[in-house]
Order: C-alpha cells, then structure tokens, then sequence
C-alpha cells in the first residue's frame, strides 16, 4: 500500500471533473415497459387479428370478439415476456461496474465508488482488484489477467509507462496510476456501447412477415372480385360484409407465431436436460439455418487455464527433478497461474519436496523466481524464469533452439536450473499453455458434417491460433486482423470490435452466423449473432448478451442446439405448409363458391370453429417426430407458396366435389354447410400427415400428441355435425363416408406430391 499521503486531485477539481465527464458508468435510457408491450401489438398478424376484431365488435358478434382479443393478448404477452431479457446484458455491465477504489483525493488515499472516479484520478491497485477505469501506471509492477477482455489466455505483466484496461483483474504485484478514461470512453466501456447497438433481426419474424405478405396480396384480390361482383349485381352492402368477415377470418394465421412460440419453447425445454438454456427463444429457430460457427478460442475451444504441455529436460536430469525445483521456486500464495500451473503438475508427480527455507516472488526486473533450501548442509537455490535469463547464471548452455522449438507451438516458455550458491545447473524448459477442450475436436467435426462452416477467432498470436485449428481441424486460411473482410477459417489477433464486424460482415454476405464465447470481449458479437453461445465458464456478461447459455463444460450443447433447431425447423415446414395450403383452399372456396353460387357455402360461425379445429390442433406438430436435415436448413417462401399452391388446388377440387356431393344428394343448405364444414375439417388434418414427411406418408410414426389430437378433433366435429350441435345435423353414414373418401383422396396425393415436396427441400 502506498503512503498515506499522495498528490492527486481536490475534492473540487473531482467534481467539476465529474461534471465535464459524467460518472464512470455506462449510461443508457431504458424504454417504458407499456410502450415495449403495445409494440407487439404493431405487426403484420396482429394487424390482420384487429382488423377482424373491429368487423366482429359493428356486427355484433362479441363472443367472436372475445376470442379473438384473447388471442391477440396471448401473442403479445409471449412476445413482451422475451423482449425484457434483451435488456439484461447491459444492465450486467452496468453491475461490473460498481465497484470501490483506492483513489488520491485531497492529499489522502482513500476509497471512493469506482462511478465517481474522473480523469486525472490517481488510483492504486494490487493482488484481487478489478481495475476500476483505464490507467496509465506511474509507478509499481503487476500482473493483471485481461483474458475476459481481450481474450488472451496469458496473463500480462505491466509496469511504469504501461496501460492498464479497465475490467482486468490483478494476479500479483501492486501499482499506481493516473486514470485517462472512464465509463463509456475507457476499453470497457467501449464494449459495452458496442453490446447495446448489437442485434441481428429475427429471420423468424421475416419468415412470419413474407407468409403474411402472401395472404394479404391474395385476400386483396379475392375482395377486390367480389366488390366487382356485388357492384355489377347491385348486391348491398350489408349482404358483403359477413363475406369480408368470414374471408378475413378464413385468411388469417392467428396460430402462426403461437405455433412457432409453442415449437421453440418446447425445444428450448429438451435442451434444458441437455445442459443449454435459450433466452431468446427464436435462436433455436435460426439453430437451424446457422452457415457459420465463429468460435472464440481462449475458453470456448481452450480451458482458458495454463497447464505444462510440454516438459525439455537437459542430458542427465530427469523430469522429477526438474519439475521439483520448478515447484521449488514456485508459490500458491502469489496466484501466478504460471506457479499455479507448475504446483498442480508437480503435485501429480513428486510425493514431497524439500523444505524451503526462503522463496523469491517473481520480479519483472529480474525476470525470474527463487527458492532457497539446504541440500547435503549446503544452500541450494531452485531458480524458475526467461530461458536468457537463467542461461546467463548458468555456463555451457546451448538453449535458444530448444527454446525456439517449443515456442513455435505458441507456449510460453520457461528456464529451470539449480544448485549451490552461485553455482546452479541448468535443467531444462517448461512449455506452458492454454490445452485445448476435450470435446472440442469432436464437435467441430460433427458441425462440419452437418454443413456447418466452423471460424476461429481470437486475440492470441497467429502462430497459438494456427496450433489450435491444427488439433482441432479447423480447414481455411490463418490471417490476421488485417484480413477481417476475407474468407478465413481463423482470424487471430483481433480485437473485441473486431469480432463484432466480422460477424455483422458475415451476416451481410447472406450468412446465418453463430457465435460462441466466455468473456466480456465476446458480449457485442454474441448479442449481434443470430445464434450467440456463451460457454459454461463464460462472464455474467457474456452470458446475458448470449441466446444460448450452455451449462455443463464443453461445447456439445452447440451441437444439440443444431440438431434440435433443424427438428423444429422440418415440425415448422410442416406446420407453414399446411397452414398455406388450408388458407388458399379456404379462402378460395368461399370466395368462388360465393361467386358461383351466390350464397356461403360454409357460415361465419363454422369458419371460426374450423380455426380451433384446424390451426389449434396442428400446434400439436410442436412435437411430432422428425429427422433433422443433414445440411443448414433455409426458408424460401416463394418455392413454399408455389408448392403450397399446387397441393391447395388438388385440395380445392376435393372440396367443390364434396359440394357437389352434397347437393347432389338433395340436402338443404344447412346441410350441405355442415357437409362442407366437415370436409375441409377433414382435409386440413389429412394434409398435415400428407406434407409432414418428404417421403411417403408412412415413412415415419407421427408424434404421440399429434395422432391423439387428430383423432380427438375427429370424434369432436363429426360428434357436433351427428347431434346437430352449432350445424345442421347430418346422418353419421355421410359422415363416415366422407372420411374414409378423404383417407383415399389422401392417399392419391401421397404420389402427386412426393416428388414435388423432395424439390421443395432441396430448394429451402
């Protein structure tokens, strides 16, 4: 601790400081929760819902209405709920920030908040401290570990002259020094600013809008004929209305972003039991898509913990004795992770040591450790430091190639020798670095099976970066921080803005990126990724700007995540497809029946019961069973609607044949109302099993909750049409006719759309 008295700033010059440049936090204006949850009533779906919702409330139709705000107030809970947790990593970095400091205020060394230091603070530190600010040292000498900051897996020392990085924690020594920038201006304070404007837009919400979009441009024109229609038959206004009602309702995906909710969230349930939280639920969704994998290193593909790799003994010295007086001149007290690393090897290997008289910390000066002990009633002293350093105490020494050798790996290298007073031997080299995850080849091979382009990015060395994508087959160029724009399977020496513009970069050339890491450096990529990983030993920081939070060590939650994604995908093809292909019928049909025969062919209140049967049952593919697809999955919704269109229409011309039937047979309207009530009930569920497999329908076991709640729907409406119950009755011989005709129907069309369905893959 330094004296007591200093030479810093007055109590006056602070404030007036303070005023000038704010405290030493990051600021931010945090939008009003009422007007984050009215937000998610401005979009496309919930536009469509309002809009019906207003036509009920003029007709009169309140239990309609009723339903429908239900719905409308479902969805935007769903959405505020998630929208919150966006908000918790900069509040998080806020949080790191509050902390206390040794400053010189007035003459005197006292402490005060961290959030009222200023530029021009005289500020100390030592062993524990989280420096409080960027400091620029006057005085003293210490190690300081910046790897949740830079990302660099080494601890740096730093001395009079140096620059020290707010966030950084202090591993040994103590040191002074004037503060040169706070809050959002210092180097942490800059991450943080880039963690706020971070963000990808939601590719789900796309999705959402082009479906939307689609059925929008259809209602449009269907309406736009019928308006022509009625003026040319001089039909009122009060007889087209209920028409734009009913075919309003008939279009409307009310189910659509439930569905997809509901899908996610249920994935995001498994992944819990396999070690993954998701806190953005539509990250599972862009699991799936998901080209790319830009990979920190230091603690995402490394343990981000020095360890000994490798061990160079002189002729004559054996490892034991080497390591022993390595550990000789090494303490735990300090908590060097270099000591650290030698003490926890040597542990492994020597049962005892001698008993050390003296030990020496490490001193940049001199560059190296001691320990002193009696050996044979001599004083022996075990000397622990740089390769040159300890050659030169020592004679005949042929070091700097073994020395070279190692460090090419990217290890950082140390001297070991010992002896009596003024007569020590040199016994070798110690390689220290950072080892690599166990399960970190392997998962990096299954992702690149599975499609998935895997980066690494990291502040370490090029020739570190080069060693680790060696071990872990990481294919493409080893470039440098000059080389963000090119394609390169590793990009090392970056720093944290770096890898938020490589990511953005990515992004703008059509990819769907992912990124993992554990540090503060890592949070503005993470945040910025479709899909943003933070590893178990991640900061709390990184982990609340992440999507994914993986809870065990290791990164096989990452590939868990893929695959789920890629299930949830092929459930939500299957779930789009149907919807598309039930609105176009639909609609279509309401709207030529109308024209064709100048009456409804299916009543306002039928339309909403065929929405609970149809749309509310097909939720249950949330859970069905799938294969996941081998390659990254894209939506291509123009291919979808086509596809979507040519499935439709075979689906249209079952519907008007079940009309015709109907008719045919002599059945009031009413009746036939009913009749066709029950066919597009039918039809809507065998679509869903005729588009949920690329193959043959029988090509896989539907999901458990799927078959239940298909026939549950099947007992419920042919029940209500047989009673007579909200429809005209109908006789339970049509009803069972008409099934088993939809089943064989089914069943045709199972050979029509095979091939169509396998282009359609191909082509997402």
């Amino acid at each position: 601790m330094p004296e007591n008295t200093c030479n810093g700033l007055s109590s006056n010059e602070a404030r007036q400081r303070l005023a000038q440049y704010g405290p030493n936090a990051v600021t931010e204006e945090k939008p009003k929760n009422w007007l984050l949850f009215l937000h998610k009533f401005w979009a496309p779906v919930p536009w469509m819902l309002e809009g019906t919702l207003i036509l009920e409330a003029i007709l009169g139709k309140w239990p309609e209405a009723i339903i429908i705000t239900l719905l409308l107030i479902f969805n935007g809970v769903l959405g505020f709920s998630q929208e919150r947790k966006a908000q918790s990593a900069l509040d998080l970095l806020k949080e790191r920030l509050r902390i206390q400091a040794r400053a010189c205020r007035d003459g005197l060394w006292q402490s005060i908040s961290a959030a009222d230091l200023v530029p021009g603070d005289l500020v100390h530190v030592r062993v524990g401290d989280i420096v409080p600010a960027d400091l620029h040292l006057s005085d003293g000498s210490i190690l300081v570990d910046q790897s949740a900051l830079t990302g660099e897996s080494m601890p740096v020392e730093c001395a009079a002259g140096d620059t020290l990085y707010s966030a950084s924690v202090v591993r040994r020594g103590e040191a002074s020094g004037e503060v040169t920038a706070t809050g959002a201006r210092s180097y942490f304070g800059k991450t943080a600013e880039l963690v706020r404007g971070a963000g990808a837009k939601s590719h789900l919400e796309e999705l959402v809008l082009s479906i939307v979009r689609y059925l929008v441009i259809m209602d449009v024109v269907l309406v736009a004929a019928i308006l022509i229609y009625a003026a040319a038959s001089h039909l009122s206004l009060a007889e087209i209305l209920p028409f734009a009602l009913i075919l309003l309702v008939a279009s409307v995906p009310v189910a659509l972003p439930a569905t997809f909710t509901l899908a996610t969230a249920i994935a995001s349930l498994h992944l819990v039991h396999r070690g993954v939280l998701v806190t953005r639920l539509a990250a599972v969704e862009e699991a799936a898509a998901m080209s790319d994998l830009c990979s920190d290193k230091t603690g995402t593909l490394t343990q981000n913990r020095l360890s000994l790799s490798q061990i160079k003994t002189w002729p004559g010295v054996e490892e034991t004795q080497l390591l022993s007086m390595a550990a000789m001149a090494s303490d735990s007290a300090t908590q060097d992770p270099i000591d650290l690393a030698i003490l926890r090897k040597s542990a492994a290997r020597i049962a005892t040591l001698p008993d050390r008289q003296q030990f020496v910390p490490f001193d940049p000066a001199t560059k190296r450790s001691e320990g002193v002990f009696m050996r044979d009633e001599a004083s022996w002293r075990a000397l622990k430091g740089a390769p040159q350093i300890i050659a030169k105490l020592c004679s005949n020494t042929d070091w700097e190639q073994a020395t070279t050798d190692l460090a090419a790996s990217g290890a950082r290298v140390l001297a070991v020798a010992a002896g009596p007073d003024g007569q020590p031997r040199f016994l070798g080299l110690l390689a220290l670095a950072d080892p690599i995850r166990p399960d970190a080849a392997e998962v990096v091979q299954h992702l690149r099976e599975l499609g998935v382009r895997v980066r690494m990015i990291t502040g370490d060395s090029l020739q570190t970066a080069k060693n680790v994508a060696t071990s872990l087959a990481i294919t493409g160029r080893v470039c440098d921080r000059s080389a963000l724009a090119e394609d390169c399977g590793v990009y090392a020496g970056v720093f944290p803005a770096d890898k938020f513009h490589l990511v953005q970069g990515l992004q703008k050339k059509g990819r769907i990126v992912g990124m993992t890491g554990d540090g503060v450096n890592d949070a503005p990529a993470l945040k910025q990724a479709e899909m943003g990983v933070a590893v178990e030993s991640a900061t709390d920081v990184a982990k609340a700007a992440a999507s994914l939070v993986l809870t065990t060590p290791g990164l096989q939650g990452v590939l868990d995540a893929v695959v789920t994604g890629r299930r949830v995908y092929q459930r939500m093809l299957t779930y789009t497809l149907n919807k598309i292909v039930k609105v176009f019928q639909v609609a279509l049909f309401l709207s030529l029946g109308f024209l064709m025969f100048r009456s409804f062919v299916v009543t306002p209140l039928l339309v909403l019961l065929l929405l609970f049967a149809n749309d509310f049952v097909t939720m249950s593919l949330a859970e069905d069973n799938v294969r996941p697809s081998p390659k990254p999955d894209r939506w291509d919704i123009r291919t979808l609607v086509l596809s979507s269109l040519v499935v439709a229409f075979a689906w249209l011309i079952y519907i008007f044949v079940v009309y015709g039937v109907g008719r045919s047979l002599g059945l009031p309207l009413a009746s036939v109302q009913t009749l066709d009530f029950l066919g597009l009930v039918f039809s809507g569920l065998a679509n869903v099993f005729l588009v949920r497999e690329r193959g043959h329908l029988w090509g896989s076991i539907p999901g458990r909750f799927l078959l239940w709640a298909s026939l549950t729907d099947i007992l419920v409406v042919s029940g209500l049409a047989v009673m007579g119950w909200l429809m005209a009755p109908l006789p339970i011989v049509i009803v069972a006719s008409l099934l088993l005709a939809t089943v064989f129907y089914t069943l045709i069309l199972d050979q029509i759309k095979v091939p169509l369905l396998r282009r359609l893959t191909s082509a997402c």
